[in-house]
């Protein structure tokens, strides 16, 4: 490695039908310190991507476009796309992070600085989720406190925890670790390739850091409905291993814990402002109303310990039963379909996870 590149960061970028981000991300990007280039890879979109690339390239020297040609057998796109950038990346670190996006000023020299000082082999964070609308509100802070419980923050980056996790949205990585982990080659079929370059590095003795990385960086990963409905369909059940008995456990607690309290608790107090329940029905409605609120103030705990705002806690009950619905149709679609459809691809699920 020459002088010039040492300390210094590749970022990567894939990008797919990103018409509505490309720009923040790379605006974000070029204003950080220690970058070396900025790889974008358009991969075949569909969309205004390639224009917005072109006339971006001609402002910012940093940035380099690359373009993969047919996804090859075996591959998913986002991980052929980070490859192909991988071979012609030049700095010391790698920093693969996503399109939707926005690394807040400084946020690179920080977590650089923590990956240096840690002796970390790769880093990764999980972004602050910016939730515009209500059905956001209700199922993107749900699905990462439930992660935090899967993944903690301090099991992974505890070398004596065989826990490995990562997150796509952002990766920082050495490039010498990435290169002998085989890099996206090496998980280039996995529909969670991020999960699997984490455990293929510390399986290696690579050690991890993973953080809440609210103050560092922000996404929103999904801007339609149905977009977040395929999202989290692809991904979920893989989030929890393929384990159909943890997903089902997941639902049963949602339903049973967080929406049936409060469906019963209207019910009864319908039943009890009709004249039709007595001291029995008043009681389970006391009772009702005591679980949901005592379960409403352990997510807001929840929340607030990994950066959202704990006032989302009262999307809670609407979150618990779309939650529930997602879990269900990822279980489905891996083990009955045999496929997830992610922007515009059809990926097979089998030996995946």
């Amino acid at each position: 490695m020459t002088e010039s590149v040492a300390g210094r960061v590749s970022v990567i970028i894939p990008a797919r039908n990103e018409e509505a981000n490309i720009e923040r991300v790379l605006r974000s990007v070029v204003q950080q310190s220690r970058v070396l280039e900025i790889l974008a890879v358009d991969d075949q979109s569909e969309d205004r991507t390639p224009q917005i690339l072109a006339r971006l390239q001609a402002e910012i020297p940093l940035l380099r476009v690359l373009r993969t040609g047919a996804l090859p057998d075996g591959w998913t796109g986002k991980s052929h796309a980070v490859a192909r950038a991988a071979r012609e990346a030049r700095g010391e670190w790698l920093l693969l992070t996503d399109a939707d996006t926005e690394h807040l000023p400084g946020s690179l020299e920080v977590l650089l600085g923590r990956a240096e000082d840690q002796g970390a082999a790769l880093l990764s964070i999980s972004p602050g989720q910016e939730t515009p609308t209500a059905w956001e509100k209700a199922v993107i802070p749900l699905v990462y406190v439930r992660l935090s419980r899967l993944f903690r923050f301090a099991d992974v980056s505890d070398p004596v925890s065989s826990a490995a996790a990562a997150n796509g949205q952002y990766i920082l990585i050495r490039r010498r670790v990435y290169e002998e982990a085989g890099g996206h080659t090496a998980v280039r079929g996995e529909i969670l390739e991020d999960v699997a370059l984490a455990r293929r590095v510390k399986a290696a003795g690579g050690k991890l850091v993973f953080l809440p990385g609210a103050a560092w960086v922000r996404t929103r990963m999904y801007r339609t409905f149905s977009e977040m409905w395929r999202g989290w369909t692809k991904n979920l059940f893989l989030l929890y291993e393929r384990s159909l008995a943890r997903a089902l456990r997941t639902v049963a607690e949602l339903w049973l814990l967080d929406v049936a309290p409060v469906v019963a608790f209207i019910a009864l107090c319908a039943i009890l402002v009709l004249g039709r329940g007595g001291a029995t029905a008043a009681l389970a409605a006391l009772g009702c109303f005591v679980v949901a609120l005592l379960r409403q103030w352990g997510y807001a705990r929840a929340l607030r310990r990994i950066g959202f705002d704990p006032g989302l806690g009262n999307y809670l009950v609407p979150g618990a039963a779309l939650l529930g619905l997602l879990m269900l149709n990822s279980a489905r679609a891996h083990r009955l379909g045999g496929r997830v459809a992610w922007k515009g691809r059809n990926y097979s699920t089998r030996g995946n996870g």
